[in-house]
Order: structure tokens, then C-alpha cells, then sequence
């Protein structure tokens, strides 16, 4: 959905979908995804609506899962049954419930290891990114240094300059963000409106910045708020 006049809002970086359930349209977008490609790959998100959708995924019996190849966007360096951990929360959400043909959890102490799968799989076919309530998405947060990665950097280490995200992070870099097929942002719930408007009214934040072919945001009504006028 793009501006239709000096009042109109929406993305600086692809479509916004207004949607009544975010992860039952999230579910679409993978079922179509899976539906015209081979083998697929995946990368997966944290955080409480990407479980939500990934719950819902599991169900799902349209998708190849025995075809379908799965990596993270991001993860705390903490160890993997963590209850912080991105991989623990997918594991539970996801992976334990359906038969995916590989699983690639990332490994702080390995981002150059990370980086080689990431190359060889290039471009990933759907990178689900999340929202923070300070704009970021993946571990890209404001001020940091990952978001400064040499073009040809695929996996970084990063934190959190302001403090309020703990622990070390790994995370995909925009360069690794940027050649994949498909990039779908999953907007959900009025504590997500603020950082959305941010988006939505042009700041130089870093989920703004997600410069892939295609970009999709899948935004519920909740989330935009009273700026669901001024983009449907």
C-alpha cells in the first residue's frame, strides 16, 4: 500500500498490509512461498509475535516441511536452552513439532561458520523481522555498530547502545537482510503503535532501513492505531 497524498502514511521500505489476524496472514505468505519454490529457506525471528505465528505455521498442512531449511535472524549469546534464547522459543514453537529438512540455531562464538551457511544459501527465500519498540528488528538497534557493517558482512555481533536489551547479540546484517527474496515484518498490538508511527512518518530507524526487493509489513489494526485512517 503506498502514499496517496501529504497525508497519507506508509513504509519507506515496501507494501503494508492491514490484516485482522498477523499470523494467520504470516502463514499465508509462507504457504506461498512454499507452494512455487523447491527447497525453501527460511529465516526465523524472536520475540512474542513471531511465537505466535510460528505456532500457528506448525499447523499448517500445506507446507513441505521436509524441504524447507530453517535459520535464525538473530540470537542472544546466552546458551541455547536459555530461557532468552530466540532458538529455545522456535525449538518449542516450531521445530519440535514438524519434521523441517534442517535446522541451523546460531552460535555466538561461530558468526564467520554462520555467515558460510547464510552465503551458500543465499538469497534466502522469506526473512521474518520483528519490530522493537525503539525501531529495531533483528538485533539492528539504534546507534549500534552492526548497523555500520562492512557491505560485505553477513552475520555480526552487536548490542544494545541505550541499555535496555541485554546480553550480546548475533545478528544478520542488513547486507544478508537485503538479498533475500522476501522480507515480512510482523506488526502486532497497540504496545507496537509507537515504534510503527515512527516508521510510518519517515525516522531513520533501523527497521526503516530493510532495503530488500520485496518487503511486506502485515500490520493489525491495534498496532497502527489512529493511523489506520491514513494509510487504508
Amino acid at each position: 500500500m503506498s502514499a496517496g497524498g501529504p497525508d497519507r502514511l506508509a513504509p519507506p521500505n515496501g507494501e503494508l498490509r492491514v490484516v485482522d489476524d498477523v499470523a494467520s496472514a504470516f502463514v499465508d505468505l509462507v504457504e506461498e512461498v512454499t507452494a512455487v519454490a523447491g527447497q525453501v529457506t527460511l529465516a526465523l525471528s524472536g520475540g512474542d509475535t513471531a511465537r505466535v505465528c510460528y505456532e500457528r505455521l506448525s499447523r499448517s498442512s500445506k507446507i513441505p516441511w521436509g524441504h524447507v531449511e530453517c535459520f535464525l535472524g538473530d540470537e542472544r549469546c546466552v546458551p541455547p536452552d536459555d530461557p532468552d534464547a530466540n532458538q529455545r522459543m522456535i525449538r518449542a514453537a516450531l521445530i519440535e513439532r514438524v519434521a523441517v529438512g534442517v535446522f541451523h540455531p546460531m552460535d555466538c562464538e561461530r558468526p564467520d561458520q554462520y555467515a558460510e551457511l547464510i552465503e551458500r544459501a543465499e538469497p534466502l527465500d522469506l526473512v521474518h523481522l520483528g519490530l522493537g519498540p525503539d525501531g529495531h528488528t533483528a538485533s539492528l538497534f539504534p546507534n549500534s555498530p552492526a548497523l555500520d557493517s562492512p557491505p560485505d558482512r553477513l552475520v555480526a555481533h552487536n548490542f544494545d547502545p541505550a541499555g535496555r536489551n541485554k546480553h550480546e547479540r548475533l545478528t544478520l546484517t542488513f547486507t544478508a537482510i537485503d538479498r533475500s527474496r522476501l522480507v515480512v515484518f510482523t506488526v502486532s498490538g497497540a504496545g507496537k503503535h509507537e515504534a510503527l508511527h515512527r516508521v510510518l512518518t519517515g525516522e531513520d530507524l533501523p527497521a526503516a532501513r530493510v532495503r530488500a526487493g520485496r518487503v511486506i509489513w502485515l500490520c493489525d489494526r491495534d498496532a497502527l492505531g489512529e493511523d489506520l485512517d491514513r494509510v487504508v
